[in-house]
């Protein structure tokens, strides 16, 4: 559905979040190895975004999902299968003239010189968003908006779209949320993409960024408070680092860092996303900054021990009596596989620190 088309629909309902962004259908390999050796694969789906969405569904809030797809039974399927999460998907329009976005990926640590990861989406539905082809409506539905950097990186109207709904007006709704998502492969080389990713993310009211990512795209060393320096803009700022934890940073108040978890990984694809997912669960609850780090914390923990990119969240009460626990015990925490489904009854804190 074009903008223009949806000016004469009724309003969108009002939303928790609304994610913008391309997802594909993804290709999962049967076996460790290299994409060349693989014998075959298993069928997934993938958008930093629609992760996002998802996530936040699964914890019982409320979502919609903003994209492009084809016309055809890839298009089909991530429709169906983000809306079975319980996403909104009425604001996806079809393309009959453009396919929808598919990758295949190895089954290694993406930080690995093992990793492969080939992507079939040039040209794809989703690289034809502009201002004038999406429901403008739908995207001020929410309470956030989510947008990350993978977006402005597929085509110059992608590019035009964000820059329009990151640029800062007094009329501007939502509260903008924006994972950098440096992926430096998506802007073919250009010498821009790193400063086009920091004058967005300056535009956003919070950032979610990478202490390795803000050292590849920008040169920034030196810690969470050098990456503040460069990003004084945002309200709040989420400085990820890596296994150690994560920092936020918000106007008025001193920063905060709270410890990641320890986790036994199945696959470490996805934890980015959920970790954005939980944050903004906690926000979207007025929870303090280090609940928030917490939820992020253990919604990341959901996904790095699942072989896909979206996993089944704590129960709310769970997470919420972990992410209270004291620094001590949350340090003895150690999750497993399947440890979302351990819900313990009547029991105290100390007694959860055992999750499997």
């Amino acid at each position: 559905m074009t903008a223009q088309a949806a000016a004469g629909a009724a309003a969108p309902a009002a939303v928790d979040v609304v994610a913008l962004g391309e997802s594909m259908v993804t290709f999962l390999p049967a076996r460790p190895g290299r994409l060349a050796d693989v014998p075959s694969f298993g069928r997934g789906i993938g958008g930093a975004e629609s992760n996002v969405a998802c996530a936040l569904a699964a914890a019982g809030h409320t979502a919609r999902w903003v994209s492009r797809v084809g016309t055809d039974g890839f298009g089909d399927h991530l429709v169906e299968t983000i809306g079975r999460y319980g996403v909104d998907t009425s604001a996806v329009g079809r393309d009959p003239h453009r396919p929808t976005g598919i990758y295949f990926r190895t089954a290694d640590d993406r930080d690995t010189d093992a990793h492969e990861v080939v992507y079939y989406r040039a040209g794809s539905a989703a690289s034809a968003m502009s201002p004038g082809s999406v429901d403008a409506d739908a995207l001020t539905s929410g309470r956030i908006l989510h947008l990350s950097g993978i977006t402005p990186a597929l085509s110059a109207d992608c590019l035009q779209l964000v820059r329009h709904l990151c640029a800062r007006r007094e009329d501007r709704r939502p509260l903008v949320s924006f994972d950098v998502n440096h992926r430096p492969g998506l802007w073919k080389g250009a010498a821009a993409g790193p400063d086009v990713l920091l004058d967005l993310a300056r535009g956003a009211d919070l950032v979610f960024v990478g202490e390795d990512e803000a050292a590849a795209a920008w040169g920034v060393t030196g810690g969470p408070e050098a990456i503040r320096a460069a990003l004084p803009e945002p309200a709040t700022l989420v400085v990820k680092q890596g296994s150690s934890g994560a920092t936020v940073f918000e106007h008025g108040a001193e920063p905060v860092f709270k410890a990641a978890l320890r986790v036994d990984v199945v696959a470490p694809v996805g934890a980015g996303d959920a970790f954005a997912a939980g944050f903004l669960s906690a926000t979207l609850r007025g929870l303090t900054a280090a609940q928030r780090l917490r939820h992020g914390h253990l919604m990341a923990a959901a996904a790095l021990t699942v072989p896909g990119d979206l996993a089944t969240p704590p129960a709310r009460a769970h997470a919420d009596r972990l992410a209270a626990l004291d620094d001590a015990a949350w340090g003895t925490l150690r999750l497993g596989p399947g440890w979302t489904a351990h819900v313990p009854e009547d029991t105290e804190a100390e007694e959860e620190v055992r999750t499997p």
